[in-house]
């Protein structure tokens, strides 16, 4: 994935915000930090299936405040 930034009237600093934002949407530093060491398989199915249960929890308490 490639990101470019036009550097306008050599405003430097502008253009650094512009690129630190674009990286941060596009979730490069995320994919850097996951993929920096190996995970085993069995770790990564661990962490899925508990950011389901979480994810379902956190679903199930909203779905049962708004019976009140």
């Amino acid at each position: 994935m490639v990101i470019r930034i036009n550097v306008i009237n050599n405003n430097v600093e502008l253009a650094l915000k512009k690129m630190k934002q674009k990286i941060k949407d596009s979730g490069m530093l995320v994919e850097l930090k996951e993929r920096s060491y190996f995970k085993k398989p069995s770790e990564i199915k661990r962490r899925k299936k508990n950011l389901a249960k979480s994810r379902q929890k956190y679903k199930q308490i909203k779905e049962n405040n708004r019976h009140y």
